[in-house]
């Protein structure tokens, strides 16, 4: 073939990689096919491509790496991980060398999670040519991508002798960062840290351009001394003439700036700067009041002092008038910290509490943020509390215009957040609730003509109305307070169909009435995307397993999971690249956040409770398998040894309750809120279940993981092995459990300490089950055997069964009463919560746990199915234990299932449609909230309910059915 020829046919290649569609990658895959027959590797010439302008040229070097790196590459991204695996081994065993077959490589391992497999390959290339600069720093950037510090710091100090002469020191700064970077891993023991900055600090001595060159480098320097408490030199830094004019002008730099004044305690100086910028610059940054604050307030603080600093305050407010609110802030802040040090004025003279407040609500009043400015200078009591009350019912309520409207709802949420226990009958809420979905009707027609992507301006109204009908819930117990409650949301939805807060309000009501899929539909409504599913998805899959019926073939909300945790995927693969360009332009002030970024992502609470949701799903889905055992256990190992960061948002949802009482968000939550400790409970329940049926170990586990193995933090716990950290029970963990989750603990505690020691005895020898995996995989490898059982992307073990034992087997024991006995209190507790007076989702909780238990059952009887295996190994008794459990739980089962089909059949009929509007029957006075409109959201209530009470039923007795046998 000739070279343009040739160039055309790789050219094509290329271009249906870039495509990204999945027949493109197969038209990719073809054309690899045909070049690599016509040229094996020993004969084809090797393709390197150069670009020159718009064109692309070839030149011929001697193999095939290029093509098989593309080959590796297509495949990949079709997804047959197992058939790219031995020729992405073929490529890395002939250590390629140029950068495109390199880079190719790079996408492939990466997808592969082999990262350090790439960063071996780097190095290895770049060792055969260390003149090549450009390898050189491709080197360092792949192992920044991998975060192996340690060696991107020693590459970094190679470029640099190599390529830093003339003062071009930014590989030096490489080093440095890289060197801070390690300190800072969880991975790295405690007692490097401190010598790991001590060298990076070392490192910065021999820079030969200034520090303040520029503002990512003085930020390096400024960190690598604060973390070394080498306070007095970084702030001679600072106090330089070029370091206050990075300072000045850099965001970054000041905010060390300002964490290195705090840990001098330097606040007298920093109160005059800011002071002065106050003043003489018109600088209305809120930092800057703040500084003045901290060094009124320090010690020691005197009258003087407070007196002078409130003539500042208050000759800036009065200037600033409506134009600036941040000086009457500071006013009031000045004056909650006087009372705190026994200094504040007269309460209701002009410098005292309540007059600052009416200053700020006569200039503010009409600003949407004027409730959550004032709440924090609303802690009153008394006499006091009794004054700012008759202020505030002294207003008149008006909505003609839009800054009336936002005064008036100011002063309910004021009122409504001061409201003291005698305050708080049904007789009084139920007037505050009608009065404000008054208001809201009445202040529709402000909003009538505005696009329906806009939102309504009284829409805060309706969330003090549905608040108010919770709380009433909260207290009496009564269901029509929440169906008032959903239907006035409702019809705030309709007119603001953008309003997240309106449809935060009803995912939590929905899914308190055991409506789940209309509470997804209204969290799909808000169009959650990227971090957002980390920070906002809790609200839909907090316990979602309680409302799932894949039992019975419905994933909607295991599919929910899944595209709720693509942000991870995606942050694994892209935030890396941002690292990479950070370093590559010197912003190094952003290395340190975006990897900051990156932990707490991948680290993520709510990654890992998503996870444990999908799968209990999954189990219940695809019912107890080996197969499902195996590919779950390495990765919930993998969880378990993570430090973990929360963080969900939990802020976001507005509390409009009186203060004293429970948060809107905790009257929402069907249960507590799950959090470590759940997530740990629930990791050793299913790891503890899952290491009874696999019988991977660690040896063969190596053999099946094809990525690498996460980072272990470097914490007391991580050194306990695994199993003897999985039978540690911590009350404060329990503790966030739910009573019957605790009993469902107590019972798989029981079930694997009783059959622990007969799987023990009967679990294959590690060296059968690997030569079976290296016999899976050499099948698959050779294309003969397509759809074999994969265990992380690799081959599962199929063996699960005999063994042969010179020691005698196990005594047979009966099985402890806990086992037993957990069917029958579940039992029990089922008819506790389905009556009328309890909503159905406990009754929906208690029956899935009961579900998953048993389901655990079956997990844990799988080996002993086998007849040879009860034969080899004496186990004819244990099968008789095995198979009565089974029985007991199937009988329960099926009672469950019988009881939720009885409670879904009554959630919709036309009695409980009646029932629902009769309920609602306070706010029809309202034309908005007609017989026409209730009996609309009853019906969709009832269906949403029928719906998933019955498929739980219906998934419940089909477990019974086929996997209790």
């Amino acid at each position: 073939m000739s070279q343009v020829a040739l160039e055309r046919q790789i050219r094509l290649i290329y271009n249906a990689i870039d495509a990204g569609s999945a027949g493109m990658d197969k038209s990719a895959l073809q054309q690899c096919n045909k070049l690599l027959k016509k040229h094996p590797s020993n004969d084809l010439v090797k393709v390197r491509i150069f670009h020159h302008g718009n064109r692309i040229t070839l030149e011929n070097e001697g193999s095939s790496g290029n093509l098989q790196a593309l080959k590796a590459l297509a495949i990949v991204r079709m997804n047959r991980i197992e058939e790219c695996l031995p020729i992405c081994d073929e490529v890395l065993a002939s250590k390629p060398t140029d950068l495109e077959t390199l880079n190719v490589m790079m996408l492939v391992l990466r997808a592969l999670g082999r990262h350090t497999d790439l960063a071996t390959m780097f190095d290895e290339a770049y060792r055969t040519q260390p003149e090549n600069e450009e390898l050189g720093m491709q080197d360092f950037f792949a192992n920044i991508r991998t975060g192996n510090w340690k060696t991107a710091q020693q590459i970094a100090q190679r470029l640099h002798k190599a390529f830093g002469a003339g003062g071009a020191d930014r590989f030096l700064y490489w080093a440095v960062l890289s060197t801070v970077l390690q300190a800072n891993d969880p991975a790295t023991p405690p007692a490097m840290r401190a010598i790991l900055q001590k060298l990076a600090h070392r490192l910065l001595g021999t820079v030969t351009v200034p520090p303040y060159a520029t503002a990512d480098r003085l930020h390096v320097h400024i960190s690598v001394l604060t973390a070394l408490s080498l306070n007095d030199e970084a702030a001679a830094l600072l106090d330089s003439e070029e370091g206050r004019a990075i300072a000045k002008t850099s965001l970054v730099v000041d905010e060390l700036r300002r964490d290195l004044v705090r840990a001098r305690g330097d606040f007298t100086a920093e109160g005059d700067r800011a002071r002065a910028k106050l003043v003489e610059e018109n600088d209305r940054n809120w930092l800057e009041f703040l500084a003045v604050l901290d060094a009124t307030f320090a010690a020691p603080a005197d009258a003087d002092k407070v007196r002078d600093v409130r003539g500042l305050f208050r000759q800036l407010a009065d200037a600033d008038g409506r134009r600036d609110r941040g000086a009457l802030l500071a006013l009031l802040e000045l004056e909650k910290r006087a009372r705190e040090n026994g200094f504040g004025s007269d309460f209701e003279s002009q410098d005292g509490l309540l007059g600052l407040i009416k200053l700020y609500f006569e200039r503010f009043g009409d600003k949407a943020c004027c409730f959550e400015d004032l709440k924090p200078y609303t802690v009153l009591e008394g006499s006091e509390l009794l004054a700012l009350n008759a202020y505030l019912d002294a207003h008149t309520h008006v909505s003609d215009t839009e800054p009336t409207l936002y005064r008036s709802i100011n002063v309910h949420k004021l009122r409504r957040h001061v409201l003291g226990a005698d305050e708080l009958s049904v007789t009084q809420e139920t007037e505050r609730a009608l009065a404000y979905l008054r208001a809201y009707t009445a202040a529709l027609g402000l909003g009538g003509a505005l696009p329906e992507t806009e939102l309504q301006p009284a829409d805060d109204l309706v969330l003090l109305a549905a608040q108010t009908f919770v709380g009433l819930w909260g207290t009496q117990n009564d269901v029509a307070w929440l169906y008032m409650a959903v239907s006035v949301l409702e019809y705030a939805a309709r007119r603001s169909k953008n309003s997240y807060l309106v449809r935060l309000h009803l995912v939590r009501v929905h899914r308190l009435l055991s409506a789940p899929s209309l509470a997804l539909q209204h969290y799909r409504a808000m169009r959650v995307k990227q971090v957002q599913n980390d920070t906002l998805s809790h609200f839909v899959l907090a316990r979602a397993a309680t409302f799932s019926l894949a039992a019975g073939g419905d994933l909607t909300l295991t599919q929910e999971c899944v595209e709720a945790s693509q942000i991870y995927a995606t942050n694994s693969s892209e935030t890396s690249e941002f690292i990479v360009r950070a370093f590559a332009s010197e912003k190094y002030s952003q290395v340190t956040d975006l990897i900051a970024f990156e932990d707490r992502l991948d680290n993520s609470l709510q990654r890992d409770l998503v996870k444990i949701e999908h799968v209990r799903m999954r189990l219940a889905h695809e019912g107890p398998s080996t197969e499902l055992a195996d590919t779950e256990l390495i990765e919930l190992k993998f969880i378990f040894d993570r430090i973990h960061y929360d963080n969900r948002d939990f802020e976001v949802l507005p509390n409009y309750q009186p203060r004293g009482q429970p948060t809107f968000d905790a009257q929402t939550l069907m249960m507590n809120s799950p959090g470590l400790g759940w997530l740990s409970t629930f990791l050793r329940i299913y790891i503890r279940v899952f290491l009874l049926a696999s019988d991977i170990d660690e040896t063969v586990e190596e053999k099946l993981l094809i990525g690498d193995r996460p980072k272990v933090a470097d914490i007391p716990e991580n050194k306990i092995p695994l199993k003897e950290r999985i039978h540690v029970r911590k009350e404060a963990e329990l503790n966030e459990l739910t009573a019957d989750e605790r009993t469902l603990f107590d019972y798989v505690s029981a079930l694997c300490d009783w059959l622990g020691p007969y799987h023990d005895h009967a679990r294959p020898q590690p060296e059968a089950v690997l030569a079976e995996v290296n016999r899976q995989q050499e099948t698959l490898r050779g294309n003969n055997a397509k759809g074999a059982p994969k265990a992380n992307g690799s081959p599962s073990p199929p063996t699960n069964g005999q063994k042969r034992h010179a020691e005698e087997p196990p005594a047979v024991r009966d099985p402890p009463e806990g086992v037993p006995e957990f069917f029958d209190s579940m039992a029990a507790r089922f008819k506790e919560v389905s009556g009328e007076d309890r909503l159905p989702w406990e009754a929906l909780h208690v029956a899935t746990l009961t579900q998953e238990a048993a389901l655990m059952l079956a997990l844990a009887s799988v080996r002993f199915k086998a007849p040879a295996v009860v034969k080899a190994n004496k186990f004819g008794g244990l099968t008789v234990s095995l198979r009565a459990l089974r029985q007991k739980a199937s009988a329960v089962l099926k009672e469950m299932a019988s009881g939720l089909g009885k409670i879904g059949a009554q959630a919709s009929t036309s009695e409980k449609r009646r029932a629902f509007v009769d309920a609602c029957r306070p706010i029809q006075e309202y034309p908005e909230f007609e017989h026409d409109s209730l009996m609309d959201v009853a019906k969709r209530l009832g269906d949403a309910r029928k719906r998933v009470i019955e498929g739980v039923g219906k998934g419940i007795a089909k477990i019974a059915t086929t996997q209790m046998q």
